[in-house]
């Protein structure tokens, strides 16, 4: 049939359809005449050859595009032409032409026959039309509802659809992909708002509608952001949000969120923690308030539950850092590409939410550190941290104190709360502490033997691990690789804490330290640096055979190093290898085993001060009554006398008896005695105080080969010395961490405290000094010398060969000393300034006792100073010799004229009564006084004597 129409068309002919267009009911009616009808008849036709002719036509003659059927037959001719064969392909072709032509032709005249049936047909139906109404409106009615069908039909091809997008929402919100999510339900709302008026889209619009509105899905999308951010993940539910329109009511939701994500975080941490600690106990803890489940947290447990707690805590913060970063990253970017009118009118829009974002995390930050302190505030408070170790307690206070600095980086806050919480603690902790250490150094101190703690020449408090955290300079002993460690680290504290666990870790990391290179190496072996010098000192010492008699003896060291008072003789320098061997033995510092343990202490509260500085002030007042009561116990050991206010010599000065004083009105306990030592009544005023401490059994001062303990002197007075100078080398330390009005305590306690230890000596060693010469026999011998001889002798007196004997065994004694303890050059001098003036004070006695004198037993006293003077200097350094001028003074007073004698007296007042009384006894055997000036003279004296009666 196409093969047909093909045809018709390349002839010309219309189609049927087009036949029967042109036909007008009257104008192209044509009725074909009997003989053509006729003709049609007869014709025989033989249909199955026609058939096979028109099948023998190449499909090219039935295409529709214009085709060259010549150069079509063209192409087709062989190279060389043959004439019969091109005349049967010829006929060939003539026939298929007549064949086709002949079945167009008979179709054509068919359908003209047909279109006069249809028009016929057409006339008889127009007639009918009238009288089939009812039937037209039935087939009409059948189109309509036929039409109805098909629309139905595709809407519930729709609604199909819209079901089926359940399955693909869910697959998206599976996969994260909430924007593609929410533009989906939006699509699926606009398609369900065609069809609505269908009961069941209609309750499917409402559900889009619902979940639109309530995105429960994307809501828990966005908690999650809470605790690990993430870039992607928050970029997806940020954009979904502002699909929604609902990009404020978005950060309205976070901030709830990570409010619940701060409660449930620490009530999970604190709660695992009481679970494993419990075991099986059938308490409900889950159904406990936060505050009241960390009271059940134990002591070995709250440490890796509170550092736990800052982590979890620490995840939370640095979220909502990373929220923060991300808003003001994509305000940036939004900002540079509104460019056109467009995007202005919708950044106008959008303003408005930046803006409400910008103030809501803003003001965010301080709620979300608010939360974070009052859940670790109930945490510090749940727990007694007063039996706490200091290890511990320092580790607690470091968790916080880097708590704080999170705090202060997070929000610029000051941590109030947790600054006020932690300090209660503190003070509750170290109030507990401190009473316990200084109880800890009353039993130090009464078994204290006061022996020398061996400790290395180069030994600094910076080597001591509690002094670690002050960042000393470091030993040289530290490997390069942990300097250069140390380096980067200073270069990664440089940036903030947020900056430098942006990407992993947490500061709440507890890190364990080489405790290889950092041992402590302050200790000597038996006090030689090496063997090879303790060899060479022995050597030294043994070779003595230049030494002269009168000095072959053993010598105390008085040079420590130092650079000496005058220029030393060579048989001097020789007679003192013994003192360089005493320095070269022990060339360290002075101190016990208490003295290391104080400062200790002084480095373990220093470092509580450092991390938790409100309380600075309360500790470096326990720092002062450490070395308060150390320096109290050295007193009350070896320098309470009650031979001081009798010597004249001024050995308490008033700023050290005032410190004493105030020592003992505020530190000691008094009332504290014997087997009550230890016991401590209720009251708040003896709870600060401490007994006042015992001197051990095993020290004897009363011996007199060992200097009445001598050694034990010098190495707790040296030790009290040595003290006061580390204390002095920690003032800046200690100023900048006091408060700026409890700097002045500091400055007191330093002027008035500190700075006295060193006074210490005098009252110390004057009681050996007083005990070490028999001082009384030298006074006998000198009453038993006759004064008034009337020629110049050329010899001294006994008395002085004895007292020179004397000193000469205290020197021998110091010698013994020094080979067990190094006497420095301030004890050495303060024991010679002792000793001398004592023996010139005694000089001065003896002459003031003298009955009757002439001016040639002057001249003999002078002869018997100035003998021993020479031989004293042979003995000691110490120049110059103290008192000297105190015996030349009193002897030549007998040689002054009448009026400069009062004016001695009246000047004079370092002399005591009794030497004036008797200078002016005496008077009267003196040339050129008379009686009346010698009168004169004792009435001028009883005038000085009257205030004092």
């Amino acid at each position: 049939m196409q093969k047909i129409k093909s045809l018709m068309a390349r002839q010309g002919l219309k189609s049927p359809q087009e036949s029967m267009a042109d036909l007008s009911p009257i104008e192209n009616l044509r009725i074909p005449s009997k003989e053509e009808l006729r003709e049609l008849r007869k014709r025989p036709i033989d249909p199955q050859a026609e058939q096979e002719i028109i099948d023998g036509i190449e499909e090219v003659y039935f295409s529709n595009d214009s085709y060259d059927m010549m150069q079509h037959e063209l192409e087709k001719l062989p190279p060389e032409l043959n004439l019969q064969e091109l005349e049967e392909y010829r006929d060939k072709l003539k026939s298929q032409q007549a064949a086709e032509l002949e079945r167009v032709t008979a179709l054509q005249t068919s359908l003209q026959l047909a279109a006069v049936i249809c028009t016929n047909a057409r006339r008889q139906l127009s007639v009918s039309k009238e009288g089939f109404t009812e039937a037209s409106l039935g087939l009409l009615a059948n189109q309509r509802r036929r039409q109805l069908l098909t629309g139905l039909l595709k809407s519930l091809r729709t609604i199909k659809t819209l079901q089926r997008t359940d399955v693909r929402l869910s697959e998206m919100l599976e996969e994260e992909d909430y924007p593609g999510a929410i533009q989906l339900c939006l699509e699926c709302q606009k398609a369900a708002s065609t069809f609505k008026h269908y009961s069941c889209i209609r309750y499917r619009r409402r559900r889009l509608m619902s979940s639109l509105l309530s995105c429960e899905q994307l809501d828990v999308a966005l908690s999650k952001t809470c605790k690990h951010f993430d870039v992607s993940h928050y970029t997806k539910v940020q954009l979904a949000y502002s699909l929604l329109g609902k990009t404020q009511t978005a950060m309205d939701q976070l901030h709830m969120h990570f409010t619940q994500a701060i409660h449930n975080t620490v009530f999970q941490v604190v709660l695992g923690y009481v679970e494993l600690c419990a075991g099986n106990a059938d308490t409900k803890f889950q159904k406990m308030q936060y505050k009241d489940l960390c009271t059940h947290i134990t002591l070995d447990s709250y440490i890796p539950c509170l550092t736990d707690l800052c982590k979890a805590l620490w995840e939370v913060m640095l979220s909502y850092h990373s929220t923060m970063q991300w808003h003001e990253k994509h305000d940036k970017q939004e900002a540079t590409s509104a460019q056109d009118s467009v995007v202005a009118a919708v950044s106008d829009e959008s303003m408005v939410d930046r803006s409400y974002v910008k103030k809501k995390l803003e003001h965010g930050l301080t709620r979300i550190w608010q939360d974070v302190q009052l859940k670790v505030k109930a945490y510090i408070l749940g727990t007694d941290m007063s039996n706490f170790k200091y290890d511990d307690f320092i580790v607690v206070l470091d968790v916080i104190s880097r708590l704080m600095q999170v705090g202060e980086e997070f929000c610029s806050s000051k941590s109030e709360v947790l600054q006020e919480s932690i300090k209660r603690q503190s003070v509750n902790y170290f109030r507990n502490y401190h009473r316990a250490r200084l109880e800890e150094l009353r039993m130090f101190l009464e078994n204290e033997t006061w022996e020398l703690c061996p400790v290395k020449s180069n030994f600094n408090i910076s080597q001591l691990h509690e002094f670690k955290f002050m960042g000393q300079c470091r030993s040289p002993s530290i490997s390069p690789s942990r300097q250069a460690v140390s380096s980067n680290s200073l270069a990664r504290e440089e940036l903030s804490l947020f900056e430098q666990y942006v990407q992993e870790g947490n500061p709440f990391e507890m890190h364990i330290e080489n405790k290889d290179e950092e041992t402590e190496d302050v200790l000597a072996s038996n006090g030689y640096e090496s063997d090879e010098l303790e060899k060479s000192a022995y050597q030294d010492y043994d070779s003595d055979s230049d030494v002269p008699d009168e000095l072959k003896q053993d010598y105390v060291d008085e040079q420590t190093g130092d650079a000496p008072v005058k220029s030393l003789s060579r048989d001097t320098m020789k007679g003192k290898r013994k003192s360089d061997y005493n320095l070269n033995k022990i060339n360290a510092p002075i101190l016990t085993n208490t003295t290391l343990n104080v400062i200790r202490l002084v480095g373990k509260y220093m470092q509580m001060m450092s991390i938790l500085k409100p309380i600075a002030f309360d500790v470096i007042h326990c720092v002062s009554q450490l070395f308060d009561y150390y320096l109290y116990a050295v007193y009350t050991f070896f320098g309470r006398n009650d031979m001081y206010e009798s010597s004249g010599l001024g050995l308490i000065s008033s700023r050290l008896r005032t410190t004493l004083n105030r020592i003992q009105e505020n530190l000691i306990d008094l009332e504290a005695v014997g087997e009550n030592a230890g016991v401590h009544n209720a009251t708040e005023d003896r709870k600060e105080k401490v007994p006042s401490p015992h001197l051990s059994q095993l020290v004897v001062l009363s011996n007199t080969d060992t200097l009445y303990g001598l050694a034990q002197r010098v190495v707790a007075t040296e030790s009290l010395v040595f003290l006061a100078e580390q204390f002095e080398s920690l003032q800046s330390q200690l100023d900048t961490m006091m408060p700026a009005a409890k700097k002045p305590f500091l400055q007191q306690f330093y002027s008035q405290t500190v700075s006295t230890a060193s006074e210490l000596r005098k009252p110390i060693y004057w009681i050996v000094a007083a005990k070490a010469i028999d001082y009384e026999q030298m006074l006998l011998m000198m009453s038993g010398v006759k004064w008034d001889i009337r020629e110049i002798m050329s010899q001294h007196n006994v008395y002085v060969d004895v007292l020179l004997k004397e000193f000469e065994q205290f020197y021998k004694r110091l010698g013994d000393v020094s080979r067990h303890v190094r006497i420095p050059l301030p004890v050495s001098n303060v024991l010679w300034e002792h000793c001398i003036r004592l023996a010139n004070r005694t000089l001065v006695e003896g002459y003031a006792n003298v009955k009757k004198c002439s001016n040639e037993g002057r001249a003999l006293m002078q002869l018997d100073f100035q003998q021993f003077l020479m031989k004293l200097e042979k003995l000691t350094d110490l120049r110059p010799i103290p008192d000297k001028e105190f015996v030349e003074t009193y002897i030549k007073a007998y040689y002054l004229t009448e009026n400069d004698m009062e004016q001695f007296i009246k000047n004079h007042r370092e002399y005591s009564m009794k030497q004036l009384a008797n200078f002016g006894q005496r008077c009267v055997w003196v040339s050129h006084i008379n009686k009346k000036a010698r009168q004169k003279l004792l009435a001028a004296i009883d005038d000085i004597d009257r205030p004092k009666r």
